[in-house]
């Protein structure tokens, strides 16, 4: 299976973040490259470097507005008097349906939904080649690869169409998603981070030609909160099209595992064209966010359990954060999925 990574997407470095009220270092960190590279090649994965593909495939998820505000508003930042050094927003709105602020501060709040996704200046071009990974990734599935894995960092399934958030500025999955849609007629995306893919979701909540299941660590009392209940089903020409299956917190394999049979249940019924795997590896027992417990061995249950679908498939990493296990977690996936089998 090929792999795609830029160097620039270690670029990103962000400092902090705020997890309840108190400043925490940030979790998403450059080192989490290394160790998800080794654990691509212990898979018996090759790791080639994307083309530049340039605005098209992302401005067919985002809207023009948000990627002129993703490439500019750092350099804008610098200007204020006294501004922190990374783009952190401080207001948000309570709607989003009236006028435009003209202010960076005010644009700040209104394209970031919280404070766990600073901007600095290697942050745009990060996140470029990340999702010019998944660009890449999708073009070798349509290409004729069975699979495909883009090692996507900085992550992007918390992004929605115009605004940034948990980690996440270009939403990934749903970039490879769309570039999938040039062939095919019906594609899913199947998110077994730990946290909701709530981006993902909104991006494509109204549409009946990508089906979006996630399963998630139970938003009741986890980060995104407000997204990711069972009752979300889709809206307008989408209803019916989105399936959220929440978890108890502490859920392990076996409970993650029932859950992913029913998302199966789902996707077939669906019959897509392709696949796109949002792999978070953030389930995991020992990571630092510690929100369910799969283990390692899980992993691999995980991997092959999907890879029974049958379907052409583009795996774009998402979350699983710096712990000993990391590398060994996407090797695991990896190899139960066929990552060593070319």
């Amino acid at each position: 299976m090929k792999a795609f990574y830029a160097e620039e997407q270690k670029r990103h470095n962000p400092k902090a973040f705020l997890s309840s009220g108190a400043p925490q270092p940030n979790q998403e960190k450059p080192e989490r490259v290394e160790r998800l590279l080794a654990g691509a090649r212990s898979g018996g994965l090759t790791i080639e470097r994307p083309n530049d593909h340039g605005l098209g495939p992302i401005a067919a998820v985002h809207t023009p507005e948000y990627l002129d505000f993703l490439e500019h508003i750092f350099t804008r930042w610098q200007r204020i008097e006294g501004a922190s050094a990374e783009v952190i927003p401080n207001i948000h709105p309570i709607a989003r349906n009236g006028s435009y602020p003209a202010s960076a501060v005010g644009q700040a709040g209104y394209h970031m939904a919280d404070t766990a996704c600073p901007i600095s200046a290697e942050t745009w071009n990060s996140a470029l080649w990340s999702a010019w990974s998944a660009v890449e990734a999708a073009e070798a599935v349509m290409a004729g690869a069975p699979s495909a894995y883009a090692l996507c960092r900085p992550p992007g399934h918390h992004a929605f169409a115009d605004v940034a958030g948990g980690f996440c500025f270009i939403n990934n999955s749903a970039v490879a998603a769309q570039v999938l849609r040039r062939n095919a007629a019906r594609v899913a995306i199947l998110d077994v981070d730990l946290h909701h893919g709530n981006g993902t979701q909104g991006i494509f909540y109204a549409r009946p030609d990508v089906l979006t299941v996630s399963l998630h660590a139970d938003p009741v009392r986890f980060y995104p909160f407000f997204w990711g209940h069972a009752d979300e089903r889709g809206e307008g020409a989408g209803l019916g099209y989105n399936l959220n299956l929440p978890l108890p917190r502490k859920s392990g394999d076996a409970a993650f595992l029932e859950a992913l049979a029913t998302a199966f249940q789902r996707i077939r019924a669906f019959a897509p064209d392709a696949l796109v795997v949002a792999l978070g590896l953030d389930a995991f027992e020992g990571d630092p966010f510690g929100g369910l417990s799969v283990t390692t061995p899980g992993f691999s249950r995980i991997g092959e359990a999907i890879a029974g679908l049958g379907l052409p498939t583009v795996i774009v990493q998402e979350g699983g954060y710096l712990c000993d296990a990391l590398g060994d977690n996407l090797t695991a996936f990896l190899t139960g999925f066929g990552g060593k089998k070319g």
